[in-house]
């Protein structure tokens, strides 16, 4: 029930960072809660707008030892509050007050539910080997920096590596029986690619691009005037190169700061909107060809010179096809996985407690 990851990303220098979102962690077991498939063919599709609803019943201040029943198995209060200790270390922030019970009550279903899932593993007699365990503990480990840092992890999140082991038989047990119910889900048909490709016409569209390159000539942005001046004439004397006829990729690799001086200052295509204001501005006045003033951001004095320009269309059918057929692969694996839980549900004695 705990799944643990580090994610690095790194940006250019005139490129807006991108957005950052976290997404608690459940049970760990991907089976045992499948969320909707957000999926791009194209573009990611918009969520569709919730129904209202239900007010949730609140949950009592003191929790008893056992939280629900199924099957006459106790789902218990320890491993209800391991799950809510994991989501708070995730997210990094305590369970916010307004949202107590409904985020109580999530979680408490979603131990019903991997209880359920992992009685009918018992049931199935499907088993994992001991080097399929360790496999993925090491796996787990391996995006930490060193030991320390992972069973620092472990401990936040009150684990043991001996529980961690065990958790991790019973949702690779979840998963192999999953994988098993879905593998025979037929692929879309052709008639359904194409129906989606044309029912969703705006999931195609791509806004006007151009591709451009530039020279960065860093400066801090609480430097002093005497480095700004520095920066400035070395701008101003390779801009001079530069509109003479010198080899602007030779110029970016030789003067440039940013990361793309390797690639020859080319940033290759981006929309307006993804880099920081002052550049994207005179990046999409230019002309192909054509290069810049020197251009003033929180990153330094940028030279950009255009090299191509794009105008909005509409993706060819042809083109995302396998990406469509992809999405809706995903989205019906993800409905029958959803349809087999609840029917194991519905099944079970599921007993609620609270």
């Amino acid at each position: 029930m705990l799944t643990v990851a580090i994610a690095v990303a790194g940006a250019s220098a005139c490129r807006k960072p991108p957005a950052v979102s976290a997404q608690q962690s459940g049970t760990g077991a991907t089976a045992a809660a499948p969320a909707a498939t957000s999926g791009q063919a194209g573009q990611a599709a918009a969520p569709a707008a919730a129904p209202a609803a239900a007010p949730v019943k609140p949950m009592p201040a003191q929790l008893p030892d056992v939280l629900a029943r199924v099957n006459g198995e106790a789902v218990t209060k320890t491993d209800f509050d391991r799950l809510i200790k994991n989501m708070e270390v995730s997210a990094n922030q305590p369970l916010p007050a307004d949202r107590r019970d409904e985020i109580l009550r999530r979680a408490l279903d979603q131990l019903v539910t991997y209880t359920v899932l992992t009685q009918e593993t018992r049931a199935r007699k499907i088993t994992v080997t001991d080097a399929e365990i360790e496999g993925n503990v090491k796996q787990m480990r391996s995006q930490f920096p060193d030991e320390e840092a992972f069973k620092k992890a472990l401990a936040a999140r009150g684990m043991t590596i001996e529980k961690l082991r065990s958790d991790a038989k019973i949702d690779m047990c979840i998963s192999k029986m999953m994988e098993a119910e879905v593998a025979t889900q037929p692929p879309p048909a052709d008639a359904q690619i194409r129906e989606f490709y044309d029912k969703n016409p705006d999931k195609f569209k791509q806004d006007e691009a151009i591709r451009a390159s530039h020279i960065l000539f860093r400066v801090p942005e609480n430097a002093d005037a005497a480095t700004k001046k520095k920066a400035m004439d070395e701008a101003q004397s390779v801009l001079k190169q530069a509109r003479s006829g010198a080899d602007f990729a030779e110029l970016a690799k030789k003067h440039s700061a940013d990361g793309s001086a390797q690639q020859g200052g080319d940033l290759n295509f981006f929309t307006k909107g993804q880099m920081v204001p002052a550049f994207d501005q005179a990046a999409f006045a230019l002309k192909p060809g054509e290069i810049s003033d020197i251009v003033t951001t929180q990153f330094g004095y940028h030279i950009i010179k255009l090299t191509e320009r794009r105008a909005a269309s509409t993706v060819p059918f042809e083109q995302v096809s396998d990406r469509i057929k992809e999405y809706l692969t995903e989205q019906q694996k993800q409905q029958k996985a959803q349809a087999f839980i609840e029917s194991l549900k519905q099944k079970a004695k599921i007993e609620v407690l609270v």
